[in-house]
């Protein structure tokens, strides 16, 4: 049931998402093979960033109903709470990862595009963590 109730919301939030039916890059070599400019670059990789992020978030928002709805049956909130401090780390996690390798590479016009690369694939990494709860 609890799959159910996360593929709807999933569908649903697509339905509601200001770009659901405007052209919208899936994966970063959707953009290293459309682009050639830098501009035109980090516009695409901005478009799969907040894909990435929107899906992300749907995850979450699923793991967090599932953690609810044990934490009402069982009484014990430690998991979901747990749970939240993980995606708090994570989220700074990602921003220093991410920030070493854009300072790495500045003052290059690549620095903006290595940053949101890095950002897009561990943001990958952690939806597909997610998604292994599911099975």
């Amino acid at each position: 049931m609890n799959r159910n109730i996360f593929y709807i919301l999933m569908i649903i939030s697509l339905c509601f998402s200001s770009n659901a039916f405007a052209y919208q890059p899936k994966k970063l070599d959707d953009c290293d093979k459309s682009f050639n400019t830098t501009a035109e670059l980090s516009q695409c990789l901005d478009l799969v960033k907040e894909a990435i992020d929107r899906e992300l978030q749907t995850w979450i928002n699923n793991q967090v109903f599932v953690l609810e709805e044990f934490a009402l049956v069982t009484g014990r909130r430690s998991a979901l709470e747990m749970f939240k401090r993980s995606q708090r780390n994570f989220i700074t996690y990602r921003e220093n990862n991410c920030r070493w390798q854009y300072l790495h590479i500045s003052p290059d016009t690549g620095a903006a595009a290595a940053f949101k690369k890095c950002y897009i694939i561990t943001t990958r990494n952690r939806i597909n963590e997610l998604s292994q709860l599911e099975q």
